[in-house]
């Protein structure tokens, strides 16, 4: 995984982290879309967002929206979120935007919110997971992949409270690590059944805080690395 560092002072901006498409980190674009967006509308306003704050802070790069991917398993047409083309690199990224009812007032200018709540939150973590599988089928050499889940429902982040629930495979809370096999209510729903080649460490991040019930919204991202390099065969 590709990563930048610096030093920060008390107000300096986060720069350790993933860079995206080799060009930005990611905690350094989350703390710049903070100040800008504090909350978003829906999924499509965080896409449309991000992808506006990414070519600010790097103009370098070309951000493509719904891109058509051939994946050599894929079942069907299948479209990737945001694809961000770099000079050197490139990175494919996938958004979850899971809300809980809130409403209120964020940003400058002031901007009114009135967020819904949405499916159960085991359908949220489903989905969460089958977007870094995604990714992993996506991946190439030259592109590392980014799934980034921005929520106000604090269930999603801290550990539940039963063990024998039916997506006890697909728990997405900080520290929880995902790897390998993952069953959805052990094997009642093959369907739903996921399978990861990495293994990944899941820390979620703070994203702004807002007045009122359910303000407070977080972030969880997770770097799947660029597919590995074939080797090179010889003949006897």
């Amino acid at each position: 995984m590709q990563e930048s560092s610096a030093e920060q002072g008390p107000e300096a901006v986060p720069t350790s982290g993933p860079l995206i498409a080799g060009e930005v980190s990611l905690p350094e674009l989350m703390a710049r879309l903070q100040q800008d967006r504090p909350a978003f509308h829906s999924e499509g306003d965080l896409q449309h967002s991000f992808a506006r704050m990414l070519w600010k802070l790097a103009p370098k790069i070309e951000p493509r929206l719904e891109v058509r991917q051939n994946a050599p398993d894929a079942a069907g047409a299948e479209y990737l979120d945001l694809l961000c083309i770099g000079p050197t690199a490139r990175t494919a990224i996938e958004f979850k935007y899971f809300t809980t009812q809130w409403t209120g007032t964020a940003g400058l200018p002031p901007e009114e919110y009135a967020l819904k709540s949405h499916a159960a939150a085991d359908l949220a973590r489903l989905g969460f997971v089958s977007d870094i599988a995604r990714l992993e089928r996506f991946g190439n050499p030259d592109q590392n992949g980014l799934a980034l889940l921005i929520t106000n429902e604090a269930g999603l982040w801290t550990p539940p409270k039963q063990s024998s629930t039916r997506d006890r495979d697909f728990r997405i809370h900080e520290g929880q690590k995902l790897s390998g096999q993952l069953l959805w209510g052990g094997c009642d729903y093959p369907r739903n059944a996921r399978n990861l080649r990495g293994s990944y460490s899941l820390n979620w991040q703070p994203y702004s805080l807002q007045d009122g019930l359910r303000g407070d919204f977080r972030y969880l991202a997770v770097s799947v690395p660029p597919e590995p390099v074939p080797a090179l065969t010889t003949q006897p």
